[in-house]
């Protein structure tokens, strides 16, 4: 019955895109009713369009904010068994990010501050010039990004997996000036260290952890050879 009702508050995020969408039709009405002349009304619905709509996303983005505190509060590194309300509740928020905050404001947002400011209420620690193209940080509150992190498109910093019925959550930090290379994979209880480059679709084995300076790749990863580097680089320069 308690999996049942966490459940059936799935439809939530959905009721509130519609009373979202049904706000932003009211309020364009309303400027155009009050104007003087249909001309006059169209003008003005065009330039109060851009801010409606942007208050729209922003309070759209701001309501899983408020959803993952009151359910999850701060995640902490630990286990939880996987038939438990912690699971539930945890995959409950994620519905109302998914549904609420990424297909708006944050899909757009993505690699810019307005993206990082919003990260962090959700939890993450991100520090100054982080370039954070992805929102597939499921635990926020165990993502570490240091100054200067670029983390490219299609990544996931991976911060639980499920082993025999349990859920098992661990940070994932990635030290100042580190890269992770678009459609990669960090898992739970990794570290890039300082200045290290992850390639292009390559996989961090849980626990592991690169060394500063240095550059992996592959899947799983492991060092990259002065030749591989030169190639990656003659590539980069014919794009």
């Amino acid at each position: 019955m308690a999996r049942t009702l966490v459940e059936s508050l799935r439809i939530v995020p959905f009721m509130v895109t519609a009373w979202i969408d049904l706000a932003i039709v009211y309020a364009l009405t309303t400027i155009y009713m009050g104007s003087t002349s249909p001309a006059e009304g169209l003008v003005a619905v065009l330039l109060w369009a851009t801010p409606v709509v942007l208050a729209a996303g922003v309070a759209a983005a701001l309501v899983p904010v408020l959803v993952k505190w009151a359910l999850m509060g701060r995640f902490t590194q630990g286990e939880r068994p996987l038939f438990s309300s912690f699971v539930w509740r945890n995959e409950l928020a994620d519905v109302f990010a998914e549904s609420l905050a990424v297909p708006g404001l944050i899909r757009l947002a993505v690699g810019s501050p307005v993206f990082n400011v919003w990260a962090r209420m959700m939890g993450a620690r991100i520090e100054r010039g982080v370039w954070c193209e992805t929102w597939w940080l499921p635990e926020f509150d165990l993502v570490h990004l240091g100054r200067g992190v670029s983390v490219n498109r299609g990544t996931v910093l991976q911060t639980h997996l499920f082993q025999d019925r349990i859920m098992r959550l661990q940070p994932v930090r990635m030290e100042a000036g580190s890269t992770l290379g678009p459609n990669s994979f960090v898992l739970p209880g990794s570290t890039v260290e300082e200045g290290a480059t992850v390639y292009p679709g390559s996989l961090v084995m849980a626990q592991e952890t690169v060394p500063a300076g240095t550059r992996w790749g592959g899947n799983p990863i492991r060092p990259m050879s002065t030749h591989a580097d030169q190639l990656v680089e003659a590539g980069a320069r014919a794009h």
